[in-house]
């Protein structure tokens, strides 16, 4: 980016909150971005607000940097919108690593390759789509089952039955048997 026409502006994302993203600021710091936008949102989500605030933050002149492509947009649609939108602002787009890497988007070679970058990832996605909805419903046809284990089996609910009959109260039987009292009032609902 040439210092003299705007500033690069970083995004990065990771889906959940247990995972970072010093990876994707360390390469938009390196890159020279002075303010980098960080959600922790899934890339199907549409309401990203760190997406929102750094398009609003951003100014024509400047380039919106990403560590790479999926980070940015999940759908071919998605994706030629929004660069179109910064095109039309007189905003870059610039992104670090991947195929994308270095190609400016608003030649007409450069967006070929945003595009065809764009429909690969997408393809991509709904393959592994594919195969872990056919990977779970195999495994449902051999009784597995996904998801947490229960904290309250058969014995634990019997004892806790027994003991809230002799008038245990809720957080005695709750530390007694292990579980939370929030489990607890879950698996006697009903039952009581």
């Amino acid at each position: 980016m040439d210092a003299n026409t705007g500033h690069s502006i970083g995004y990065a994302r990771v889906s959940t909150d247990d995972q970072e993203a010093q990876l994707q600021h360390d390469a938009l710091t390196e890159a020279g971005c002075v303010r980098i936008f960080t959600d922790k949102a899934s890339g199907k989500n549409t309401d990203r607000s760190e997406l929102a605030a750094a398009l609003d933050y951003l100014r024509p002149g400047d380039t919106l940097c990403v560590w790479k492509l999926d980070r940015f947009a999940r759908s071919l649609i998605d994706l030629v919108a929004m660069v179109d939108g910064l095109a039309a602002r007189g905003i870059g787009f610039k992104v670090l690593t991947g195929a994308l890497a270095g190609i400016d988007p608003n030649t007409a070679d450069g967006r070929l390759m945003l595009q065809v970058v764009g429909a690969m990832a997408e393809f991509e996605r709904s393959l592994i789509k594919d195969r872990t909805r056919a990977g779970l419903e195999a495994a449902k046809a051999q009784g597995r089952t996904g998801g947490r284990p229960t904290v309250m089996d058969a014995d634990k609910l019997a004892a806790a039955k027994a003991r809230r009959a002799k008038g245990e109260s809720v957080t005695v039987v709750a530390k007694a048997l292990g579980v939370s009292r929030a489990t607890l009032y879950r698996a006697l609902a009903g039952t009581e």
